[in-house]
């Protein structure tokens, strides 16, 4: 069922980011385009959240078509209204993912209509209400009923409650405040990944007059939403990752007009051949990130352990702490006791319920200190052993990502497996783990010395998850 549901998000995810690029080719050229494909593609964090079921990344699929909308209604356009009908779909998209997905939205929605009613004097009337008003309507009607129904609450507008307590009450600070200028001088640069898109591309694309106007009614709103998102305490790049498919665009304009032009200086060919090779090395260092990226989940493959290796037994109760729960376990892993496929409804009864399994995620802290809380659970998969109460035995131990450190030249590597004593050392690890470290050790020795002349990082895995059993059940 994961697989289905991360499956479908992907391809919509992915068809949108392809739509954007047709997008680009009509306002830029084909080469344009190419060099869009390949940016798009080295990014690591657009490409791998893309199928994640956050709210952020359903918005996304939304803010892809709203802003080939908004790109092409200033190429493909023929007529006025042609160019308002555009302008409309763009500001109602937003709208409805504003309304249902992610009520930051509304601030490109803001920022975006500023900008047309400044530069091109948008009708208010023929586009910006009739956008408004009807992405309200059809936004509120999906979230309101849905919504309420799931969470027999009525009326429930998830998006109104998150944005007052988090914003209007100040309560994102509370997850931690970052500096003004994070988005702009660490999210944007790890979210285009490629420094080449931000340090030549985009200049070069905004300063040729050729392609100036079009980047400009791009790269305006989108850099403004970015400095009014700033004055928020509390940043992640997710929050302004809708403006990365159009900053990519706007980078392969620039790429195209120095590409085209590789063969008539010698500057054009050198600023063309670091193209390429920036190119390379960021499909390079997305792929370590991916392998890197992988180890991060400690909680999923705790749960995925504790299914494979307990035994046959009714009635299971399983305690995740908080950080098993933010790294992997999810309700897609859950075991269920009912039946989940026809071969499940044949089942006999006796079967269904040697398959039950239920799960604890409470955060309530006087109750972690009750010890008849914990007397319930026959398994806990806990960060930290020694908070848990009562008489347990650590059956496994799952690594996870510990940091990675650089090797200058004659400096030894340690162990990239961090070790552990006593009787989960037999329990400990895993085949992910075991083949990560194996192949970046094996690496370590075809390239440190012969290619990198001595340098390597070196990364290392530490234990983050236990799994213990209740010895008192």
């Amino acid at each position: 069922m994961q697989l289905l549901v991360r499956g479908v998000l992907g391809l919509c995810n992915a068809f949108s980011l392809v739509a954007f690029g047709r997008s680009v080719q009509k306002a830029f050229g084909s080469t344009a385009c190419i060099w869009y494909a390949l940016f798009q593609a080295s990014q690591f964090h657009v490409v791998y959240y893309a199928s994640r079921t956050l709210p952020n990344m359903f918005a996304f699929v939304f803010s892809n078509f709203a802003l080939r909308a908004l790109l092409n209604a200033h190429t493909v356009s023929y007529n006025r209204e042609d160019v308002n009908r555009r302008l409309r779909l763009c500001l109602y998209l937003l709208t409805i993912a504003g309304v249902v997905f992610r009520s930051e939205l509304a601030l490109l929605v803001g920022t975006i209509t500023l900008h047309l009613l400044i530069t091109e004097r948008v009708s208010i009337v023929k586009v910006v209400v009739p956008a408004g008003l009807g992405g309200l309507t059809i936004g509120l009607l999906c979230t309101v009923l849905i919504d309420s129904f799931f969470w027999q609450s009525f009326p429930l507008w998830p998006e109104w409650i998150a944005f007052y307590y988090n914003t209007i009450q100040g309560h994102s600070a509370d997850w931690g405040v970052s500096p003004w200028h994070f988005y702009f001088l660490n999210a944007l640069p790890r979210l285009l990944l490629n420094p080449a898109t931000y340090l030549l591309c985009i200049p070069v694309a905004v300063l040729n007059a050729a392609t100036r106007p079009r980047s400009l009614h791009l790269l305006a709103p989108l850099l403004i939403f970015v400095a009014l998102y700033s004055f928020l305490p509390h940043k992640e790049w997710r929050f302004i990752i809708y403006a990365i498919p159009g900053l990519t665009g706007i980078a392969s304009a620039g790429a195209s007009w120095i590409w085209t032009r590789r063969s008539k200086s010698p500057l054009y060919a050198i600023l063309s051949l670091s193209l390429v090779f920036s190119v390379l090395a960021s499909f390079a260092a997305s792929s370590a990130l991916l392998a890197i990226s992988s180890l991060n989940y400690p909680g999923g493959m705790a749960m995925q352990a504790l299914h494979t290796n307990v035994p046959a037994q009714n009635h299971v109760r399983v305690y995740a702490d908080n950080l098993a729960c933010q790294t992997g376990v999810t309700r897609f892993l859950e075991v269920h006791s009912a039946p989940q496929t026809l071969r499940g409804v044949l089942d006999e009864q006796h079967e269904l319920e040697a398959r039950s399994w239920t799960y604890d995620k409470t955060e309530d802290p006087a109750l972690l200190l009750d010890p008849l809380f914990w007397a319930g659970f026959d398994y806990v998969l806990a960060e930290r052993p020694e908070k848990v109460i009562g008489s347990w035995e650590v059956v496994h131990v799952v690594y996870g990502f510990g940091g990675v450190r650089v090797l200058k030249p004659g400096q030894g590597s340690g162990d990239a497996v961090e070790e552990v004593s006593g009787a989960a050392a037999t329990q400990a690890g895993g085949l992910l783990t075991d083949r990560v470290a194996g192949g970046w050790k094996a690496l370590e020795g075809v390239l440190r010395e012969k290619v990198l002349r001595g340098y390597w990082v070196e990364v290392r895995m530490e234990p983050r998850i236990r799994i213990l059993h209740n010895l008192m059940k």
